[in-house]
């Protein structure tokens, strides 16, 4: 298999006299949908926190695209092609779907309306719907608040705006959670369009079937260190709970 895009070794996280990370490891490579999971309080959020800017490990190194690299903030994550789709969208709710897809990064009109602080929102209108086209995201009406939108359409927006934006790797926190079945299958079909851009794609889940219908790979996380790695398409939902558990274990590389 070739170099990872994102190579984190031995992290190390301590709240107080909590051990969230005990030296925990995890890889992702591009093009591809890699699924970290582990049962609650196994580390997955510290860890991905850690690897897009919101936490800082107390050891450890992670590197990206072959480079050692220190991720201060989420910005300087974002500056190297990482973005976040968080489990609480993160959306605005009284805005259309468009204005959150550039939430943060609006464009302005060009000239002297643009320096008065003037939005283009035709331009962002367009660059949006031809970004939901291309990733396969159906918005019945553009011109409504997300909030009027179905749960699966609110969280196709969310996943697009970070796909959007993101360069090269995408962390889903969740992306399916209190969707029902249709809603749930768009939004896994977008995450294996995402995937067939290039782009890497860290998918954290508790849905066992979910996992493995759209994971090229899984890694498994208990008690703050990695414990297992599989590929999806040969192993099982008892293998994959069997090391959540440890139930089953398997040599940590």
């Amino acid at each position: 298999m070739a170099e990872p895009l994102l190579d984190a070794r031995d992290l190390v996280k301590n709240y107080g006299g909590v051990q969230a990370l005990r030296g925990a490891s995890f890889t992702a490579h591009e093009g591809e949908v890699v699924s970290l999971i582990g049962d609650n309080g196994a580390g997955k959020s510290t860890l991905v926190k850690c690897l897009s800017g919101v936490e800082q490990p107390d050891a450890g190194t992670i590197a990206f695209a072959g480079r050692e690299v220190a991720l201060p903030s989420p910005t300087s994550a974002r500056a190297l092609g990482i973005e976040t789709v968080y489990q609480d969208l993160a959306v605005a709710p009284d805005l259309d779907p468009a204005a959150n897809l550039f939430l943060g990064r609006e464009l302005r009109r060009a000239g002297p309306l643009g320096w008065l602080g003037v939005l283009d929102k035709k331009e962002m209108r367009r660059r949006a719907a031809a970004a939901f086209h291309e990733l396969g995201v159906s918005i019945q009406d553009v011109d409504v608040p997300i909030g009027a939108l179905s749960g699966g359409q609110r969280q196709s927006v969310a996943v697009a705006r970070s796909v959007v934006w993101a360069g090269r790797l995408v962390f889903m926190d969740e992306p399916t959670a209190a969707l029902g079945v249709v809603q749930r299958e768009r939004v896994l079909d977008v995450i294996r369009r995402v995937r067939d851009r290039g782009l890497a794609v860290v998918l954290i889940s508790h849905n066992m079937p979910e996992v493995l219908a759209v994971s090229d790979r899984v890694e498994v996380l208990r008690l703050g260190r990695r414990v297992a790695r599989f590929t999806a398409a040969d192993t099982t939902v008892e293998e994959l709970v069997g090391a959540m558990t440890g139930a089953l274990s398997q040599e940590d590389a």
